[in-house]
């Protein structure tokens, strides 16, 4: 059988891969970056028609447009809803993006660490990675080969859950502005803030290159709608929407109908400060439990936003976190290794992403003492 020469560089997700195990009765799971289910909406339709069980525009539903135009608006981001692009989920958009700017041997610039499903479907179009860090944009600026697409995660960033200072943003920009560079801001966890930090979108510092910005509803809704939208520069939003096209016509209208109705609720401010305390509560009962049973065993920051902690091990040689994994599970605990998450093989062992949200407190309690057991063993 004859396929493309890209299959030969296809990879399964390994966060799927390990989500296919969490269903096992028993098992604690700190791996995918799933909601609680406590932060679900009570969903019921209303004011359904014939419109919603119809073939809809590519671009999405006018009315929804028009909200995410006027919320990003409050963001910093100044655009019209005929910018927005209702994605299948943001994961859509990388896809959409990657088809539109990557082939083999395209200069990409990514954070190390960063997304693995971006890294994903980037290395399936034959992506080159410049890797950088939120300290090292100025690199992007000097390298010899400008990268075509910068692709960056900058609130609350996955898997560090690091959130990029003023200066930061504007010298990401900067940097993009100077090389020619595409800026591909993904933004999914931007409402899941627990302290204070600059959230405004890099995109909206650009002067004069194009920029691309994306995200999804379900991190403050509910993933299973798999809705998200996508905003770009006037000069690349015709391609993309065609290419959207190509792909599914449309996003599904119903989703749409039920998230248009969720961000118009009365009560929809009232219910996300609800999630978002929720959200800290967990957290901070995750950081206490690591600094009673990983605290001479791993090193890690608290994150300011998002849904994860990002942990060294502390070992003078390299840990296999794969093999740890795989320990981890015939105890019944998930976490994902820390990998795949990297653009380069250079050090990229000896860490973990633990995800804080999913897990109840006596899980986490759980869970976490099984970890320090096995990596206690590890690292003796």
């Amino acid at each position: 059988m004859l396929l493309a020469d890209r299959i030969s560089r296809l990879q399964p997700s390994p966060i799927r891969e390990i989500l296919n195990v969490v269903d096992k009765p028993g098992m604690i799971s700190f791996a995918g970056g799933l909601p609680s289910s406590d932060s679900f909406p009570c969903i019921s339709v209303s004011d359904l028609d014939h419109r919603q069980l119809q073939y809809g525009a590519t671009e999405g539903d006018a009315d929804l447009r028009e909200f995410v135009a006027k919320d990003l608006a409050n963001r910093g981001l100044h655009v019209s809803a005929d910018q927005v692009l209702i994605l299948s989920g943001s994961q859509q958009g990388i896809d959409l993006v990657a088809k539109l700017m990557i082939e083999n041997g395209t200069q990409v610039a990514v954070e190390s660490p960063t997304y693995l499903a971006a890294l994903q479907v980037f290395s399936l179009f034959g992506a080159e990675y410049q890797p950088f860090t939120p300290a090292t944009t100025n690199l992007l600026i000097n390298c010899k080969n400008a990268p075509a697409l910068t692709y960056t995660v900058p609130t609350f960033q996955n898997p560090t859950g690091h959130c990029y200072t003023t200066d930061q943003r504007k010298a990401l920009a900067k940097a993009c502005d100077m090389n020619g560079s595409v800026l591909f801001e993904d933004d999914p966890y931007r409402e899941l803030a627990y302290d204070d930090c600059d959230r405004r979108p890099v995109c909206s510092f650009m002067q004069q290159q194009n920029w691309i910005y994306q995200s999804s509803f379900s991190k403050t809704l509910a993933p299973g709608l798999r809705l998200g939208y996508l905003v770009c520069s006037a000069q690349l939003y015709p391609a993309l929407s065609w290419l959207k096209q190509a792909a599914d016509l449309h996003s599904n209208r119903l989703s749409q109908h039920i998230v248009l109705e969720q961000l118009q609720a009365g009560n929809a401010g009232e219910r996300m400060v609800s999630i978002v305390a929720g959200y800290q509560r967990k957290r901070d009962v995750f950081a206490a439990a690591l600094e009673k049973h990983l605290y001479n065993l791993a090193t890690w920051q608290v994150p300011s936003g998002g849904l994860f902690f990002w942990l060294r091990l502390l070992s003078d040689n390299p840990v296999d976190t794969q093999k740890l994994l795989a320990k981890a599970i015939e105890c019944n605990v998930a976490f994902m290794p820390g990998e795949p998450f990297f653009p380069a093989h250079d050090d990229e062992s000896s860490y973990i992403r633990l995800n804080f949200s999913h897990a109840g407190d006596d899980e986490i309690a759980k869970g976490l003492q099984t970890l320090s057991t096995l990596i206690s063993a590890e690292l003796d």
